[in-house]
């Protein structure tokens, strides 16, 4: 898959403009943005093993963004293990699915993925308030606008709903953590879990977890520790029900 959501695309240019004419204003966002943007590529395989991304300019030039903001960009994907630079070569993609990944991605039911998120979001969610950074955070609204900017399409809300829940474990700034949740987006991406969402992502249940998502991001932002947790619960335990339904 080559190309992105026009909304979200759409969303991202009218938000560069906005840079353009107050630079000093959302530099934050752009950055996460550019940067959930290419790790979403990276974690779909459309930039492969050890393959070199493209030039600095050039990112700089599809994205609308100077050269600054992609060096930043590539310095977190590299601090989260996607990428290495080398100096006078380019950058390289690191990150890669295993045999033993994808073996026990087939044999992960969808029920079986959730329980194993509801066993560790919520304290994923306690760290993120307690070491989350602002351009973290800043990070995270720019999933949450992803989800948000779906249409009510189940590809794209899906693809948002993955980068949501990755940048908030990014957010935990815990290098285990981050590493276990990678491996549940692994199973996420699965055929078994994309005919699932077919049936469960209806118009309806992706207005309500948008919903849910909204309300999670504001708690998360306010360090509201306990309701945080409370509505991650609910979010993930509603999940279960609607698996169990739609199964």
């Amino acid at each position: 898959m080559k190309t992105l959501g026009s909304s979200i695309l759409a969303s991202f240019e009218a938000e560069t403009r906005s840079v353009r004419k107050n630079p000093g204003n959302r530099v934050g966002v752009t950055t996460s943005k550019v940067a959930s943007l290419l790790r979403q590529r990276i974690l779909e395989g459309e930039y492969a093993y050890e393959e070199r991304l493209p030039a600095e300019r050039n990112l700089a030039a599809e994205f609308n963004v100077a050269r600054g903001t992609i060096r930043s960009v590539l310095e977190i994907l590299e601090q989260q293990h996607l990428v290495t630079r080398q100096i006078g070569s380019g950058t390289y993609v690191i990150h890669r699915e295993t045999t033993n990944q994808q073996e026990i991605s087939s044999i992960t039911s969808p029920l079986e993925m959730n329980e194993v998120r509801i066993a560790i979001e919520p304290q994923m969610v306690r760290l993120a308030i307690a070491n989350a950074s602002s351009r973290e955070l800043d990070e995270l609204r720019a999933a949450l606008h992803q989800c948000e900017g779906c249409g009510g399409d189940p590809e794209k809300f899906a693809r948002g709903d993955a980068a949501f829940h990755m940048a908030l474990a990014h957010c935990s700034r815990n290098k285990l953590m981050y590493w276990l949740y990678e491996r549940i987006s692994e199973v996420r991406r699965h055929s078994q879990w994309r005919r699932m969402k077919a049936k469960l992502l209806t118009a309806e249940r992706i207005d309500y977890y948008n919903n849910q998502h909204r309300k999670l991001y504001e708690a998360i932002a306010a360090r509201d520790t306990a309701n945080a947790v409370k509505l991650i619960k609910d979010h993930l335990y509603g999940v279960h029900d609607d698996l169990l339904e739609t199964e």
